[in-house]
């Protein structure tokens, strides 16, 4: 799997994203390219906002045992998968305001480098290695920029 704190991979993914448009189709899925690009941002918002709530032991300890190794792993998404409640978006975003907030937040993670993501803790699945927290990026990146074609 690429690596998101490397310059290269982070530069690549926001050539990837630079190519889209306001009217860029989704080749599968329900969400229009601003709503996808407000749903990647949120992974980011997790880490470097605090706008979302934590959820309780209970949800955090399911969140740990059924859902973070899919999150984590190496192993790609699959189309129309389940997507957690604090990532849906149901209203239309400004697409220049969340391609912008994206690549913001790829530059500062990249510029952080995976150093400082080793041993951080998630707001969902507790700490995770560097290598976690560059699959979780990565791979989420991937699997969208991929879904609209780019």
């Amino acid at each position: 799997m690429k690596n998101i704190f490397q310059a290269e991979t982070a530069n690549e993914i926001i050539g990837r994203i630079e190519k889209l448009s306001p009217n860029t189709q989704a080749l599968w899925g329900k969400m229009s390219v601003s709503q996808m690009l407000a749903h990647c941002n949120v992974t980011y918002e997790m880490v470097y906002d605090n706008i979302h709530k934590a959820p309780n032991f209970f949800v955090k300890l399911m969140l740990k045992l059924f859902v973070k190794n899919k999150v984590v792993s190496e192993k790609m998404y699959q189309k129309n998968g389940p997507t957690a409640p604090a990532f849906i978006i149901k209203d239309e975003k400004d697409f220049e305001k969340e391609k912008t907030r994206l690549i913001d937040y790829i530059k500062k993670t990249q510029i952080l480098g995976e150093q400082a993501f080793d041993g951080k803790e998630s707001l969902s699945f507790g700490k995770l290695s560097g290598q976690e927290w560059n699959n979780m990026f990565y791979k989420h990146l991937e699997h969208h920029l991929s879904q609209f074609g780019v």
